[in-house]
């Protein structure tokens, strides 16, 4: 048995195609199939049933993958450990963050931290939270930046900071006569909503019932993973959403004017890191995380207590 060889089978467990495993692991079909076929034969077990497409892992193997990706991440971690002692950083950094999160705040540090470690190869994928878990638990990327609680097994969480909604309303919405809004002031009707599987959305459900339907009594039903588009849709069509802090400081005078905030205790959903309990990359994860912090608007700093979770 090799390292290699437990290579392969987890690429096959990743992609569940021999020839895309193949592909990601820079050898040929044929080598990839050969070395399963030997580490199956040294084992006198299946690994994978390839009757079944896509090929899928046996009861065995399922449990010997599991085994598998442990042991690679530790193999992997003792050149980390020596390059962590030189604070050599260098090679992939694979980060996975939530659409709601990326846009806006990547740009407050992520050109520092290029700056800062320019020998660290950093690979940045928007994906929901539930792919952000997959790829940790597949160790196809390294680190998440997702929303918490996920009280996910074997994922660690660190959290970074609190991040407080705000209303966001059409010109002419009698919300707006308020100075602040309460979660009982929001109507049922005119509410829009990000689609399916955004974690904000539910978190936006949460707040303001989850008995209420997107768009009210509209006829239009649209679906967007966008922030953006919402604005842009209450600006020409009427209602209000709610929106993460981060996604307001860039607005014009226009679009600011038809802000409002919560009254205390503020709404809020909690931002932090994730990755997977064997994490690797631990020096350059912690560092990570200081550069976030070092460049987090004023408004997002340390917690007052004058706040309540949405999850």
């Amino acid at each position: 048995m090799t390292l290699s060889q437990l290579d392969y089978i987890v690429a096959v467990d990743t992609y569940r195609h021999f020839a895309t495993a193949a592909e990601a692991c820079h050898i040929t079909q044929p080598t990839l199939s050969m070395q399963i076929q030997k580490l199956e034969d040294e084992l006198g077990v299946l690994v994978f049933d390839r009757s079944k497409q896509p090929v899928v892992p046996t009861e065995t193997g399922q449990a010997i993958l599991i085994q598998a990706r442990d042991v690679l991440r530790m193999a992997r971690r003792i050149p980390e450990i020596v390059s962590e002692s030189k604070d050599n950083f260098r090679g992939d950094f694979r980060i996975g963050i939530i659409p709601t999160l990326a846009p806006y705040l990547l740009p407050y540090f992520i050109g520092e931290f290029m700056a800062k470690y320019p020998a660290v190869s950093i690979q940045i994928q928007e994906m929901v939270t539930e792919q952000v878990v997959e790829r940790l638990r597949n160790g196809l990327i390294d680190v998440g930046l997702v929303v918490t609680p996920l009280s996910e097994n074997g994922i660690t969480e660190i959290p970074l900071f609190q991040e407080p909604f705000v209303l966001y309303a059409a010109e002419s919405n009698p919300l707006l006569a308020k100075t602040t809004i309460a979660p009982t002031d929001l109507p049922a009707d005119g509410l829009w909503l990000l689609t399916e599987g955004h974690c904000f959305r539910n978190q936006v459900m949460n707040l303001c019932g989850a008995d209420r339907q997107a768009n009210g009594t509209s006829a239009l039903r649209y679906e967007t993973g966008s922030l953006e588009t919402l604005i842009k849709l209450i600006d020409k069509q009427g209602g209000y959403t709610l929106l993460p802090y981060l996604a307001t400081p860039d607005m014009d005078i226009q679009r600011r004017a038809r802000l409002r905030p919560f009254t205390a205790p503020r709404p809020v959903r909690e931002v932090s890191l994730v990755m997977h309990r064997s994490f690797l990359k631990r020096k350059l994860i912690n560092t990570f995380k200081a550069e976030i912090l070092a460049h987090l608007p004023e408004e997002l700093g340390d917690p007052t207590g004058q706040v309540v979770g949405m999850k």
